[in-house]
């Protein structure tokens, strides 16, 4: 079926005479006669008793004009469906973070992106690293944000923010009332680590191994938060993303051990299929996390580490 002929078909049904329909949608009368012949050939039926004041609908044509209705509705639907998606008004926002970002950087932004954005349906799905490449091989999710690195041929990625991390202790802890420690210093007191493959744990382990320092741990915990709650409870120290832990800082809980001349970044990704085109939706989301990074406090303290001496 020629959508063009069924196009003319529905404007005549709407208008009730090939003169009106003529008017609508300016065809000339004997082109819309040809296409509705045309139509009436390819289908085997006839669509309208031709009378002598205008036409009339037979009970084929009956049919096919509430089928055109439907159809062309719902074309127009689709029409104003990618309106509103060039123009935000609706879509959707679906992402995937690994556990730092997704709890700690991302919230304040996406809600700065729903106030902007009301009509984005946004989806947050939380993971390690693994678990996002996963959902973006299978197409789950637009784009993920990861602490680790990721290493496929379909996937795409790049450094969108530094995370620097820090070394904290309870309040009660020995080197809690310290102004300034040695790196040598953290040899003697015992870490309460992440688990293998942590990007965090894998930094740490990087930078104390270059500079010849034993880490002792007796405790490895498989999230942040964990790791937080037992440095509170004075079980030892550790190194945290600094974006997890603004809140305890502010209160007191937990205190900054400040290491001479250890600085330890790690680079957060910005991952992304390559064969997957940015909706307008995700492409927004993507410019306001860039502008977000540079403005983000942490941002203003990214230099290259600087070796003991």
């Amino acid at each position: 079926m020629n959508l063009k002929h069924l196009a003319v078909f529905h404007a005549v049904a709407k208008a009730g005479s090939i003169n009106q329909a003529s008017k609508d949608i300016h065809i000339t009368q004997p082109a819309i006669s040809r296409q509705i012949h045309l139509l009436e050939d390819a289908l085997g039926v006839i669509l309208f008793d031709r009378l002598p004041r205008g036409v009339r609908l037979t009970e084929a044509g009956r049919i096919l004009a509430e089928d055109a209705r439907r159809i062309f509705s719902l074309a127009q639907q689709a029409k104003s469906s990618m309106q509103d998606i060039r123009s935000l008004a609706s879509g959707r926002l679906s992402l995937g973070a690994s556990s730092t970002i997704g709890n700690y950087l991302l919230p304040p932004m996406l809600t700065d992106y729903h106030r902007q954005h009301p009509g984005v349906d946004i989806d947050l799905a939380i993971g390690n690293t693994d678990f996002i490449q996963h959902q973006l091989l299978e197409d789950q999710i637009a784009v993920g944000l990861t602490e680790g690195f990721v290493d496929h041929a379909e996937l795409l990625s790049d450094v969108f923010m530094r995370d620097e991390l820090f070394i904290i202790a309870s309040p009660q802890h020995p080197l809690a009332g310290r102004q300034m420690v040695d790196i040598s210093d953290l040899s003697c007191h015992s870490f309460v680590l992440r688990e293998e493959g942590s990007g965090t744990r894998a930094v740490l382990e990087d930078y104390m191994t270059r500079h010849h320092i034993t880490l002792n741990h007796q405790m490895t915990l498989a999230s942040t938060d964990a790791v937080k709650s037992a440095v509170r409870a004075d079980a030892g120290i550790a190194a945290v993303s600094g974006l997890a832990i603004q809140c305890e800082l502010d209160t007191g809980a937990l205190v900054r051990i400040d290491v001479a001349n250890m600085r330890l970044y790690r680079p957060l990704h910005l991952v992304h299929h390559c064969d997957r085109r940015e909706s307008p939706a995700i492409r927004a989301w993507t410019r306001m996390l860039r502008a977000s990074a540079l403005m983000h406090p942490s941002m203003h303290r990214i230099q290259p580490p600087v070796s003991s001496p």
